[in-house]
């Protein structure tokens, strides 16, 4: 009952962020109602899909400070053990989705133990090293349809037990209510005894380790949250999209793209893993849509999008949250 209190206890935030927070909610709430057409909705799915990765690569990679660069794993295995478990037994969704956390985060321990063996650029290098070979084993493992990947079986609509619907507007809210329970979730992480040890092995590990802090145990468990968080995630693309294959749920460009997200918006804060995909995702969408199909300016997009990330955090490594906190400290 503590930690819930906790969780939702939003007096530490200024007033400008209760402000903001609420009109942000009431948006999101409203969104479907607003006229929006498909490919809209299809894009703010996206975003919260999105934020919800990256608040689950904040909790090793911002506030642990370990630059993880691996997620899409876990992605995967939470996609394809809902995917699998639908096709091969036909388990409802609210059963192969807890399947799949547990997959993930077992599958976390097991890896993670190794891997906080290492540090900085090799750590970074084993966890890709690591996505990388879990998806060539998926992309020939004909058991799990290699590289053609599995098509989920369609239901009646609506179906809430296997979470089928025409209409984005359930998906929408769906992944509404887990990108507020991360949320939620974050606020209660930031301030719990992790959080804060994590905090300070960032800052200085061995002054860490001088206090008594099993670094490595912190980091692993940051680490297993973590991939719950993506694994969520990967569950919900696998019916979002009743079609997966080892490249869109486990490639090394979605693993990029998830770190990218918390490390733009602001790594190791609250908002940061939000701002960067409300940034991001829209810019990546939008401007592929735009420009990419054009003769002549295939790639443009993709030289905005990095030009953003670079122009970003030249000016302040903190991302935009350091930026919108700079400017509200000059304003105070």
């Amino acid at each position: 009952m503590e930690k819930l209190k906790d969780a939702l206890d939003f007096r530490d935030f200024s007033r400008a962020e209760q402000v903001g927070f609420t009109i942000f909610s009431i948006f999101l709430l409203l969104f479907p109602w607003l006229g929006a057409g498909s490919f809209v909705k299809a894009v703010m799915i996206q975003f919260l899909l999105f934020s919800l990765f990256g608040m689950g690569w904040n909790t090793v990679g911002g506030y642990g400070g370990q630059v993880e660069l691996g997620k899409a794993q876990y992605v995967g295995i939470g996609a394809y053990t809902v995917a699998l478990t639908m096709v091969w037994w036909k388990i409802p969704f609210w059963v192969s989705m807890p399947m799949g956390i547990l997959l993930a985060v077992g599958y976390s321990f097991m890896i993670g133990y190794p891997l906080f063996r290492l540090k900085g650029h090799y750590f970074a290098i084993a966890t890709i090293a690591t996505s990388l070979v879990l998806q060539d084993i998926f992309a020939n493992w004909k058991l799990v349809g290699a590289a053609k990947g599995i098509e989920l079986p369609i239901h009646d609509h609506p179906d809430f037990l296997y979470m089928q619907f025409k209409s984005d507007t359930y998906y929408y809210y769906f992944i509404m209510v887990l990108f507020y329970v991360a949320i939620f979730y974050m606020n209660w992480f930031r301030r719990s005894k992790l959080g804060y040890q994590l905090r300070m092995i960032k800052d200085d590990e061995d002054a860490a380790e001088s206090l008594g802090i099993d670094t490595r145990w912190c980091k692993i468990k940051a680490y297993s949250i973590a991939s719950a968080f993506v694994a969520v995630g990967g569950g919900f693309m696998a019916v979002y999209n009743l079609y997966i294959d080892p490249v869109s749920v486990m490639d090394l460009d979605l693993s990029i793209k998830i770190a990218l997200m918390a490390m733009l918006g602001g790594a190791g804060s609250l908002w940061g893993p939000t701002i960067g995909a409300a940034f991001l995702v829209p810019l990546d969408r939008f401007l592929g849509s735009w420009l990419g199909g054009h003769g002549g300016l295939i790639g443009l997009d993709f030289m905005i999008y990095a030009m953003l990330i670079m122009v970003v955090s030249a000016y302040q490594p903190r991302g935009i949250w350091g930026i919108i906190e700079q400017f509200r400290r000059k304003g105070s």
